[in-house]
């Protein structure tokens, strides 16, 4: 059965199934400060662990990758995945479980991202890997949530089921990646001069680097702050998840147009996007208008989309074939330092009102957009 799905496709079966598992605590945020009664800043350090998790294995499994292949690594990572929604299923009473699930949810997804989305890339024709591993991720990302919001909502067992759907999802796509094909046939040696090579071009520094952090900020500023700012009538796990499946489905939706675009002008579209969305938002807070998280979602989400592709489309351009999982997993570590926007926005509350927050947040994406520009014109990169 599994030789008449496509390589790719099996690889990017893992990089769904990882997501889902990543972001379907995004729409339990609300059922776990209502229902279990955690402070808010208890849910928001919940929601950013997992960052905390990803970000050093996502460069320890890229370079991993790298040298011993890509299957060696996904497969344990598909697998730690699986543990994570186990842990998250047994222990969800208590913070410490919770919190030993996210984390380990995150080193799953950082080891994932990397090596898979390379694999992807490998697996692919010449100029489709990455839009073909973007949409998985995405895909991942909103339906998982999505689910886990539906069920959360209208059935029993708020923080059991969400869980087993994840497992269950893993249990059909762990045998399919299984025997997927090696693109990485023999050990080769570290390539770490190259590697600082591809980090310093200015392109990577003046460009990729700092708008990385919109392309999660910009998210989770959507699905994971935004539906807990106004009331919802006891249907927050639903509306989250909706948005949330929104958000990261209009981001999969633009992606072709980023691709037609070129990375240089999705890039700036991007940021455009993200600084309009953040006025949204601020508008969203100020007035309590609930209908207004639908068309916030579809702005950062479009934001979202068209950065992810604009950084990948230029690190896979920027990266020799044998450090391209490695330097991908330094553009994904900058993406996830958006994950502390929670944190942020609730830290800050009790000094600056959310909206103003918000505010702000759209002054510095316009501030991007001009750094950018000059720098692109002084440092004339290619």
């Amino acid at each position: 059965m599994t030789g008449r799905i496509p390589p790719w496709f099996r690889v990017a079966l893992a990089l769904f199934g990882v997501g889902w598992g990543a972001n379907q605590f995004s729409s339990l945020l609300v059922v776990y400060r209502d229902h279990d009664h955690l402070p808010a800043t208890v849910v928001a350090l919940l929601f950013g662990a997992y960052a905390i998790g990803l970000v050093p294995a996502l460069i320890v499994a890229a370079s991993f990758s790298d040298r011993l292949g890509r299957r060696r690594v996904m497969r344990p990572v598909l697998v730690l995945a699986t543990v994570a929604s186990v842990v998250l299923l047994l222990t969800g009473d208590h913070v410490w479980g919770l919190t030993v699930g996210r984390l380990v949810a995150g080193a799953a997804s950082g080891a994932a991202f990397g090596p898979g989305t390379a694999w992807v890339k490998e697996l692919s024709a010449p100029g489709t890997g990455a839009r073909r591993a973007v949409v998985a991720l995405s895909a991942g990302f909103g339906g998982g949530p999505l689910v886990a919001g539906v069920l959360a909502q209208w059935l029993p067992l708020p923080t059991v089921l969400p869980y087993l759907a994840h497992l269950a999802v893993m249990a059909v796509i762990i045998p399919l990646v299984w025997r997927a094909p090696e693109t990485v046939p023999s050990v080769v040696p570290s390539r770490r001069g190259e590697l600082r090579a591809a980090v310093r071009r200015p392109e990577f520094r003046f460009q990729v680097a700092p708008a990385a952090p919109l392309v999660f900020g910009a998210a989770t500023a959507s699905f994971a702050v935004l539906p807990g700012m106004v009331r919802l009538h006891g249907l927050g796990a639903v509306v989250g998840g909706v948005v949330a499946g929104v958000t990261l489905g209009t981001g999969v939706v633009v992606q072709p147009l980023a691709r037609r675009l070129g990375p240089g002008f999705s890039h700036y579209l991007g940021i455009a996007l993200a600084a309009t969305g953040f006025v949204l938002g601020a508008v969203t807070i100020q007035w309590a208008v609930a209908a207004l998280l639908v068309p916030t979602a579809v702005v950062l989400g479009g934001c979202y989309g068209m950065l992810l592709v604009a950084g990948l489309s230029t690190v896979e351009r920027l990266a020799a074939p044998e450090d391209l999982a490695s330097v991908t997993a330094v553009f994904y570590c900058l993406t996830y330092v958006g994950f502390a926007t929670p944190y942020v926005v609730t830290a800050v509350t009790a000094e600056v009102p959310p909206s103003v927050t918000f505010l702000i947040a759209a002054a510095l994406a316009v501030v991007l957009i001009v750094m950018t520009a000059v720098t692109k014109r002084l440092t004339l990169w290619r």
